[in-house]
């Protein structure tokens, strides 16, 4: 068992780390850090604080490969010293200063924000990874960063944009089409950006964006419907292709009555028809009712000719699916508003090809 950190040891530590011999930093610096993660919840602020005294004079005289482990073991504790962990973010190295800009709660805003206006691009793309970053970060890290950092912040769902940050972002898509499918997907992009994203897009991404599954909202509230896994057991559509097909053809297959349908949650007949309509294979319609096919259902519901009215019984109506929130719905209705009928029915051909696609190479992939 390790013995608690005492002010003696610490006190001790002390004096060995003034010798100025590097094969004796390394050594203290490793024993320090050693003692500290052993001890560390046992100890007060005030004892933490003491290992600042130690390390941090330590840092300024080891080489970056050594500090990278101890950077590394502490991000991701909670008590880690605050001067320690502010003098490993603010190291030169972006190896070093990386996991502590990524994980560690020691760092103010105040501190990252100087880094962003200070340090490497590498840097900055670590301060993107982190798991919550406020709009005054977002800001400065787009005022500041290249493309890499701006996509990587797209990426990041717990980066929180103000409207001008987003509006750049959107500005930015236009000349980068990996930045276009990121921002497409995110579920807190305002409804008239995500408009300005569609109209600027081409039509290859946004066609991938619109067809690729999307982080699912959960809905809050004792009342909200549980999102559940898209179910296993293997659908017959046979009969309700004949219905449909029998409806077709008497020309009564219309917004009606596909509302009619997602009023009942008849959702075999829902896909038959949408799959009828919209002249795509039902293996391409079925997986678009799941809560992360939203903008997959818009595009086949488009392609179908239905009006909004229909699109909004159909989202609210899918079984196993929480409710639209408003922000979800006012983006889908932007969608909506904005695809011509046909660039939803090239982008519905478009996201079954690529299922297809998709499934041939995974019935392609030796099993291991």
């Amino acid at each position: 068992m390790v013995a608690a950190a005492s002010p003696d040891s610490i006190a001790e530590l002390t004096g060995a780390a003034k010798d100025q011999s590097a094969q004796r930093d390394v050594r203290i610096l490793k024993q320090v850090a050693a003692l500290f993660l052993s001890n560390v919840d046992r100890l007060r602020e005030s004892q933490i604080a003491a290992f600042d005294g130690v390390l941090v004079p330590l840092i300024g005289r080891i080489e970056a490969s050594t500090l990278v482990h101890l950077s590394e073991a502490l991000s991701t504790t909670d008590l880690a010293p605050c001067e320690t962990i502010r003098k490993l973010a603010f190291h030169d190295d972006p190896l070093v200063a990386a996991p502590v800009l990524r994980n560690s709660n020691r760092l103010s805003e105040a501190d990252l924000v100087e880094i962003v206006k200070s340090r490497s691009q590498q840097h900055l793309l670590a301060i993107s990874g982190r798991n919550a970053l406020s709009e005054t970060l977002t800001d400065a890290l787009m005022r500041l960063g290249d493309v890499n950092v701006s996509n990587a912040l797209a990426r990041n769902a717990g980066a929180r944009f103000s409207e001008c940050g987003y509006a750049t972002l959107v500005g930015r898509a236009e000349r980068d089409e990996s930045l276009a499918e990121k921002l497409g997907l995110r579920l807190d992009i305002p409804a008239n950006l995500l408009r300005e994203l569609l109209t600027k897009a081409t039509d290859i991404v946004r066609a991938r964006f619109l067809t690729a599954p999307r982080p699912a909202v959960q809905a809050r509230g004792t009342n909200a419907k549980p999102i559940s896994a898209a179910p296993q057991k293997k659908i017959d559509y046979t009969q309700a292709q004949s219905e449909v097909l029998a409806l077709n053809r008497a020309g009564k297959l219309n917004d009606s009555t596909v509302n009619r349908f997602a009023v009942r949650s008849e959702y075999v007949h829902v896909v038959a028809a949408l799959s009828l309509l919209s002249e795509v294979k039902i293996e391409a319609i079925e997986p678009l009712i799941e809560p992360e096919r939203l903008y997959g259902l818009i595009v086949a519901c488009r392609a179908s000719r239905l009006s909004w009215s229909t699109m909004t019984m159909i989202i609210r109506n899918r079984p196993g699916c929480a409710p639209p929130t408003q922000r979800e719905l006012d983006q889908a209705h932007e969608v909506f508003d904005t695809l011509l009928l046909s660039v939803a029915q090239w982008t519905a051909r478009f996201g079954a090809d690529r299922m297809a696609a998709k499934k041939i190479d995974c019935a392609a992939a030796p099993r291991q």
